[in-house]
């Protein structure tokens, strides 16, 4: 085959595994590998971008290779480093890349940085990005958003602020970082200022970026604000993924009315299963247990097979609406139909709904068939809430049993067994459990108010 026609193929799959091995292979097995850089450096940035990146070094450790390597090489040698989440072998390309010369490259240098941020060394991506005589935008995101990241917030603030330029990525990176650490009017601030002040228009990304800050305000103006936003610059229209957290951030604004008018809007075909997820979520979260259910089956017939999230949010939903035959059956579904093996959280949600419907023998039985290697003691306490609700005192001895073998420590788990011998006239039995909290030092946290 012509160069020119292997590259076409490499650069239109360029994730694709599969086409990389085979033209790897027709290289190899021709001997015309050793004289291309070029389809050299292609096969390599293919492996490092595919879910292969190990393959990049495989094939640079070959004995058929070109004989001198350039940029691009080392570049594409850090990136699949990067994504193998490798600094042992990062460490050693950037040393191999000095040696030939690149230590001044703009290119392999922010790559570098890169890999380093990626792999949580911080400091060592930060000696790089100081050093850098020649420094791009690319260079000053991927420092910024590294450290956003791993949570070095005001540091990528200080460096966000003596950029010679900032571009929409660095901005999105900054406001991502605010809603990470919980400062959700900083986030909105910014992301004002960068539209109204700077009148850099947002991305995708900058839209998914500051709806959670606007989820956890709560504002629902706020929402309906970014929501003509996003329509008049057609995210919206384009972008499924603005849709889906603008209903997301309707529903979590307390307006179940409007996340479901936005629901119903949308056109069936360009509805995922996202979609559909968020809205039986956001039936669940205000209690519309009917209503989840109805959607459920309404995705299903509309083609759309569920995951195991969709499956937890429907079990949520069944739990909190006391629609417990009705969860059990997708319970049931779950495993059998969908073959989706059940989580913790299934198994949670289950045992919280039967609790709550009083079934507690049914919920311990389910309680105990849990396997080992998920199991823990948050499941127990739900159940142990449950026998202290329905004053079933006997179950919630051999529950708290199995609480102790996995936790002594928590001060709540004794506060709420010494409630319920209090409650059923068992004073001395309380007060020896008061006594073990104190002897097992178990600390319960106090309450506090949001008001």
């Amino acid at each position: 085959m012509k160069t020119h026609l292997l590259l076409s193929i490499l650069q239109n799959y360029l994730t694709n595994p599969r086409v990389t091995q085979q033209i790897h292979s027709h290289l190899v097995t021709t001997a015309s590998l050793h004289n291309s850089l070029l389809l050299f450096n292609s096969l390599l940035r293919c492996y490092s971008l595919n879910d292969t990146p190990k393959n990049a070094f495989l094939l640079y450790k070959q004995p058929l290779k070109p004989p001198a390597f350039d940029s691009f090489t080392y570049a594409f040698l850090v990136k699949a480093s990067a994504n193998l989440s490798n600094p042992v072998m990062g460490i050693q390309v950037h040393a191999l890349s000095t040696k030939a010369g690149f230590d001044s490259h703009v290119y392999v240098q922010t790559a570098l940085v890169n890999m380093y941020m990626t792999c949580g060394f911080l400091l060592s991506g930060y000696k790089v990005f100081d050093k850098m005589t020649v420094r791009n935008l690319v260079s000053w995101n991927v420092l910024i958003t590294g450290l956003v990241k791993w949570g070095k917030l005001e540091l990528a603030i200080s460096l966000f602020e003596e950029m010679p330029i900032r571009t929409v990525v660095s901005w999105t990176g900054i406001i991502d970082g605010y809603t990470r650490v919980n400062r959700y009017r900083e986030a909105l601030g910014l992301f004002r200022k960068m539209v109204v002040c700077d009148l850099i228009e947002p991305t995708t990304l900058t839209i998914l970026a500051i709806m959670p800050a606007i989820a956890n305000i709560g504002e629902v103006t706020l929402c309906e604000l970014v929501h003509g936003y996003a329509e008049k610059m057609g995210f919206n229209e384009g972008e499924i993924r603005v849709s889906n957290s603008i209903l997301d951030t309707y529903a979590k604004c307390g307006c179940i009315s409007d996340a479901l008018r936005f629901f119903e809007d949308l056109s069936s075909k360009r509805r995922n299963l996202v979609t559909w997820t968020s809205m039986i979520t956001a039936f669940a979260m205000h209690g519309m247990g009917i209503e989840a259910v109805e959607h459920f089956e309404r995705m299903v017939k509309a083609g759309s097979e569920p995951s195991h999230i969709s499956f937890l949010s429907v079990l949520n939903a069944c739990s909190h609406g006391g629609l417990v035959e009705e969860g059990l059956g997708f319970f049931d579904k779950m495993m059998k139909k969908s073959e989706i093996a059940p989580s913790i959280k299934h198994y949670g949600c289950l045992v919280d709904m039967l609790g709550r419907a009083g079934r507690l023998e049914e919920a311990e039985k389910i309680a105990l068939d849990i396997p080992s290697e998920i199991a823990n003691d948050v499941i127990w306490r739900t159940l142990l809430g449950a026998c202290s609700f329905h004053g079933n005192v006997e179950m919630a001895e051999r529950v708290t049993s199995k609480i102790m073998e996995i936790e002594r420590g928590c001060g709540g788990d004794y506060v709420l067994m010494y409630n319920i011998f209090q409650g059923v006239g068992r004073y001395d039995d309380a007060e020896s459990f008061r006594n073990l909290m104190d002897e097992r030092s178990a600390f319960k946290l106090p309450g506090r108010s949001a008001v």
